[in-house]
């Protein structure tokens, strides 16, 4: 049946997927009075780390940064233009691409949705030790996927 004595209670990737959802549970009502869904917070929010970082951002390159997939991070960017808390560009220096720009009202909301994700992460991983996960997450983000690993 499975390799784990006590189920897919005792399966890393099974717990994980259900620690995943009760997180996104708590972003997404820590996100809900600011009218954001986690998607468009993780977009604003990178937005706005960039253009602080002195960066232009193209769809590109927020769809890279968020880890993202381009065509719903379009969808999703026009959804905040949409809102006021963007603007598209056209770039400068490449005709097919679209520069993307925090507005003031953007700015300020990016800033009270980081707060509010902050502490509902600082609230969430409370009882462990936050270091010890920063630690492995970063390793398993940077890992090489099973997929690379089995065509060796």
């Amino acid at each position: 049946m499975t390799r784990y004595d006590g189920g897919p209670a005792e399966s890393p990737g099974f717990l994980l997927w259900h620690v995943t959802l009760r997180w996104q549970r708590a972003v997404t009502a820590a996100l809900a009075p600011l009218d954001l869904t986690h998607v468009q917070f993780v977009l604003l929010a990178c937005t706005w780390w960039l253009t602080e970082e002195g960066h232009t951002p193209n769809q590109q390159d927020l769809a890279t940064q968020a880890g993202t997939d381009i065509k719903m991070t379009s969808q999703v960017l026009k959804t905040l233009e949409t809102k006021g808390l963007l603007e598209r560009r056209p770039s400068p220096t490449d005709a097919r691409a679209k520069t993307v720009h925090p507005t003031p009202t953007g700015k300020s909301l990016a800033r009270q949705a980081i707060t509010a994700v902050e502490a509902t992460d600082q609230a969430f991983f409370a009882p462990i030790n936050t270091q010890t996960l920063l630690t492995t997450l970063t390793k398993l983000t940077h890992a090489e996927s099973p997929s690379t690993l089995s065509r060796g």
